[in-house]
């Protein structure tokens, strides 16, 4: 499964949480085995960024450890209207 987490992000927060996030993504692909990726919509809408966090190979438990994962990291408190959660599954696994 991959997971796709999207979210808004105030500009002046960019800076400060771009490596909280990164770090949160190496201790989830340590603990895990995901592959991950940081992604950021160009420019702004509205005055803020859209962020993505991607994680893909993940295995069946990840959700509830992404979870307490950002609980614990304190990100959720920077996303602007929440985080979104989208879950992707490889074709071939679905037919």
């Amino acid at each position: 499964m991959d997971f796709y987490v999207y979210y808004k992000v105030a500009p002046d927060a960019a800076a400060a949480l771009a490596p909280r996030v990164k770090q949160l993504q190496q201790q989830l692909a340590a603990s895990h085995g995901v592959a991950t990726a940081l992604k950021r919509r160009p420019g702004e809408q509205n005055g803020m960024q859209t962020w993505m966090e991607v994680y893909t190979g993940a295995p069946s438990d990840f959700a509830a450890a992404l979870e307490i994962a950002v609980r614990e990291s304190g990100i959720a408190a920077c996303a602007t209207g929440g985080r979104h959660t989208e879950i992707f599954m490889d074709l071939e696994a679905c037919v």
